[in-house]
Formats: C-alpha cells, structure tokens, sequence
C-alpha cells in the first residue's frame, strides 16, 4: 500500500493492522514513495513513471505479491507500475487515470498546500508552531497536523523534509499524464474507488469507468479524499472482502 503526495505508506498503518487481523493469511507493505517519508529521493528526473519503476523494483524484491495499492497520486502511480508488470489486482484509491491539463495554475487544494509550504518558514520551534500557520492560511486542524508529521527536528529545530521542488515536479507529471490505455488494458483487474464527496474523479472519469471493461471494478464510498482518515471502515471493508 502506499500513499498520496506530502503523505507517507504509515498514513495506512491502522488499515493495514486490521486487514491483517481479519485476513491472516495476508501481509502488508507500507511503501514509501521517494521524496516521502524515510524513502531515498531516487535520481531524477521526478516522475510517476520513475516512482512505477521504483515500485516495480520493490515488488520484484518482495515476490508474490499479489495485489498493489494506492491512493491519490499514488493510486496513478500504482496505475503505471500495472502497466510495467503483471498483478492479479491493483487498487486505484481515489484517483483518477486522466490528464488535468492547467491543474498546477486552477487553485486546487493540492497545489494551495504546495504553495503554502514553499512560502512557510524554513524552520520552526516545534510541530504545533508549523501546524498554527497551516491553519491560519485557511487549512483545516487534521490537515495540518498530518502535513506537520513532514517535520523533523535538526540542530534544535524543526525542518520540512520533504523536497518542494521534487514534489512539484511529481505533481506537474501527475496532472499531464493520461493513463487510461494502462487502465483499460487487460492486465489484472482493477479495483477504482471513488470518494463520493470528493472531485478527484470528474463526472466524465466517473462516466467513463461505468463503461469500461470487465477486469475494471469501481466501488463507490461514503467520504471525500482522504480515505484512510474520513472512510477508513469502508476501505477496510473493501479490503477484506475483496482480495484475493
């Protein structure tokens, strides 16, 4: 399983001891995709197709691993890694295979954070100080302390480690890259899960899935984009009934 940009494969640690309860006969690995979390940043140039083939590497390490999840830029990630090799399923977690051409300059919220950060501070006193400016910038109180779990404390202070600049370049790749060849193709079955109340997949994306192939699966569930957080039990669910 792994993650969204500016999150880390731990954003998943709760659903993955639970599924495991429930599913014994299963493991999880929690990635971290680079420029995230304790991964290596990986040579550039920054790309999906540079985090597929990073994922790709891993799960040949791994072996028999039959199923790879992600959600959010990691769920396009996890879309392109499909594409590169062969699993029995792929999970796209509130994630879309279209392109979004001028997302980087239309105001999403992900491109808000993004920007907020690379005008924040470069250091803080403390997590809660990081987390203060978050929030008077407009965000709300789970985002921000979930954006603060990024800061790590060097020479006495707290510090950002994730790498704006590679980040950005990340998100300009996942908004100008179409995957819907690599989605419709016959490679496993695809697992879509759409958050209702979220807009990361378009009405057409969701019009477009309504007619795809047999090996394509949607699954529609109550919350907005931040699944693990605000629809956490339906994922599991979906999990634990669903793999195999």
């Amino acid at each position: 399983m792994t993650h969204g940009i500016f999150g880390a494969g731990s954003n998943w640690r709760g659903i993955a001891r639970k599924l495991v309860d429930r599913r014994r006969e299963w493991g999880v690995v929690l990635v971290d995709l680079r420029l995230h979390g304790r991964s290596d940043a990986g040579a550039p140039p920054h790309t999906v197709a540079a985090c597929a083939s990073d994922l790709a590497a891993l799960i040949a390490e791994l072996g028999d691993v039959r199923a790879l999840a992600g959600h959010s830029f990691g769920g396009k990630t996890a879309l392109a890694t499909r594409a590169l090799i062969e699993l029995p399923q792929t999970w796209m977690l509130d994630a879309s295979p279209s392109a979004r051409p001028g997302a980087m300059r239309d105001g999403n919220s992900v491109v808000a954070v993004l920007e907020l950060m690379e005008r924040l501070p470069p250091t803080f006193a403390n997590r809660d100080d990081f987390a203060t400016a978050v929030i008077d910038a407009g965000h709300g109180n789970a985002l921000a302390q979930w954006l603060a779990m990024n800061l790590v404390e060097r020479d006495g202070v707290y510090v950002n480690r994730l790498d704006l600049a590679g980040i950005r370049a990340l998100l300009e790749d996942y908004f100008a890259l179409d995957l819907w060849d690599a989605a419709f193709a016959p490679r496993g079955d695809l697992e879509v899960v759409i958050a209702d109340h979220s807009s990361a997949l378009s009405p057409a994306d969701r019009a477009r899935l309504a007619d795809a192939p047999g090996h394509v699966h949607s699954h529609v569930v109550d919350g907005n984009h931040w699944l693990h957080i605000e629809a956490a039990d339906e994922v599991l669910e979906l999990f634990a009934t669903q793999l195999r």
